[in-house]
């Protein structure tokens, strides 16, 4: 009889669980399928100012619920994309954006990791070169012919 309750609660939390990440954006009054398809993939593309590694579209913090307001308002008006991406642009900088334009601010962005990378991998080669020299290609001290 216990467990009975117990898979009752079980089965409570999988569906509260289940249910929660169609609760956490709040809806809008989308006039198609393609209006909302087009604002999913804008705000998938725009980082969230305060949680950093999620997209705008994910996150549940009050200052993405409020960008998602403001960009809906802005595709009411019939602004394009890019129109919505330049003014967040303006107003938060380059960062906003998950694939940043290749800029001077942003060559680290684009070439720092592959960088590292390549001269981690040089200095790999170097130390196992020198480790892989054969014995006999030390050189002998001159004076010990005797």
């Amino acid at each position: 009889m216990r467990h009975s309750w117990l898979r009752w609660i079980v089965a409570a939390i999988l569906m509260i669980c289940a249910i929660a990440p169609a609760v956490a954006i709040d809806p809008l009054p989308f006039q198609n399928e393609a209006q909302r398809d087009r604002f999913q993939h804008l705000t998938g593309e725009l980082r969230c100012m305060v949680c950093q590694d999620e997209s705008l579209l994910a996150s549940n913090a009050d200052f993405a619920k409020q960008l998602r307001r403001q960009i809906f308002d802005m595709m009411q008006q019939g602004k394009s994309d890019k129109e919505i991406k330049d003014w967040l642009v303006a107003r938060y900088s380059t960062f906003i954006l998950y694939d940043p334009p290749l800029a001077p601010s942003t060559i680290a962005l684009w070439f720092g990791t592959p960088a590292i990378l390549l001269i981690g991998a040089g200095v790999v080669v170097v130390l196992l070169r020198r480790r892989t020299r054969p014995s006999n290609a030390i050189a002998e001290e001159p004076g010990d012919d005797w």
